[in-house]
């Protein structure tokens, strides 16, 4: 893997950095396309009961109690769901049919720890720590040598590790340290009576603040307009990855949420606004490890969940729907009588999405980007034709 420090990737220019960022792998005949494609991670479990609400779900009000309160006027997707209103410029990308969101996803993983979860969801396992190179790694492996992908990130996350070699960039408007990094040296403190104490009321101050919430999404926006420009620049890249962070809502979610999905927006935003013509043929996906419990806390948080809600945008989504086999928020429909019944693979959604923006075989694509999945047929017409 190969890191870019910020001095360097200033001086040198994107184009020139990334043209000699990347190690070679097998020439394929097909020359390079102008398909873009972004995977935004949300780290921390986000829940998607508060970004796509089954509003129209009869058992939602009474199991969400004050957390039902924010999507009362919220702008309604159609009969069922409605979108958080933080999401303005994703709203208005739904009503140019260029957003599709898919609810009570999941990937295979049910065991609710961070760490395991966001693994499994980045190799494209079974389990954890199965498989040792990430899906979008893979995915490189199967396109021409000049799809060549970036990271925005600290490091390379999971999902780009593999044989291909990719960069990595770590604009300022990233946190300095990853949720998961702060939450081993947590586990560190734990035992000492001194430390514990200040951690934890460092950290507490950092929850509070959030990873896109910060500077009020403009840092996120930042972020957006600068993977733009990488992935416009000639001979740059034509894939990348976001890191984002802060996703954990144990306490008080409406607020943090609030701002979270305000950054989140903000990125998508600018993202489109900074790719221009090419937004056209671009695939936006956005999804979590899994999800958070249907009930509230005492704390009017969320702990870990299953089910959660994948984002797919871009110019090339066949948009303006919401996916659903939808399993019902009362009691007796819960998993584990806590959490939203996860109805479709998330795998699928990716293997699909990327087979069909990539022109691959479907088949092909699954075997090689989640080898050890028993992955149902290919979801359709998730993209234009």
């Amino acid at each position: 893997m190969t890191a870019l420090s910020r001095r360097n990737f200033v001086g040198l220019g994107a184009s020139a950095m990334l043209a000699t960022a990347f190690g070679s792998r097998i020439a394929f005949a097909r020359a390079a396309t102008d398909r873009r494609f972004v995977f935004i991670i949300q780290r921390g479990a986000a829940d998607g009961l508060h970004t796509v609400a089954p509003v129209g779900d009869p058992a939602y009000a009474g199991q969400r109690g004050a957390l039902a309160e924010e999507f009362a006027a919220a702008p309604k997707l159609n009969d069922m769901f409605a979108l958080h209103p933080a999401m303005k410029n994703v709203m208005g990308l739904y009503g140019a049919k260029q957003a599709l969101f898919l609810h009570a996803v999941a990937s295979p993983y049910r065991d609710r720890s961070h760490f395991d979860g966001q693994n499994v969801l980045e190799t494209g396992g079974t389990s954890a720590y199965q498989l040792k190179d990430g899906w979008l790694n893979r995915l490189l492996t199967m396109l021409p040598a000049d799809d060549k992908a970036i990271a925005l990130a600290a490091t390379v996350p999971m999902a780009l590790r593999g044989p291909v070699e990719v960069a990595s960039y770590a604009p300022s408007s990233l946190p300095d340290a990853s949720d998961d990094l702060l939450a081993r040296v947590s586990q560190m403190y734990q035992g000492d009576a001194q430390l514990h104490g200040i951690w934890e009321q460092a950290t507490a101050t950092r929850m509070l603040t959030g990873d896109l919430a910060s500077n009020n999404g403009k840092n996120a926006a930042d972020t957006g307009t600068l993977t733009a420009k990488m992935l416009a620049a000639p001979g740059g890249s034509r894939i990348a990855m976001i890191e984002t962070g802060g996703w954990d809502t144990h306490a008080g979610q409406k607020g943090r949420l609030q701002g979270q999905l305000n950054g989140l927006d903000q990125m998508i935003g600018a993202l489109k606004t900074g790719l221009g013509p090419l937004w056209s043929n671009t695939v936006v996906l956005v999804a979590t490890e899994f999800g958070r419990t249907v009930k509230v806390n005492g704390t009017q948080g969320t702990d870990h969940g299953t089910g959660s809600v994948a984002m797919l945008m871009g110019g090339a989504v066949n948009g303006g729907r919401v996916l659903a086999d939808w399993p019902g928020l009362a009691d007796a429909a819960l998993y584990e009588s806590r959490d939203l019944k996860p109805t479709l693979g998330l795998d699928a959604v990716i293997g699909s999405t990327l087979a069909t923006h990539f022109d691959l075989s479907p088949q092909t694509a699954a075997r090689k980007l989640f080898p050890d999945v028993q992955m149902a047929r290919p979801l359709q017409d998730l993209l234009r034709a």
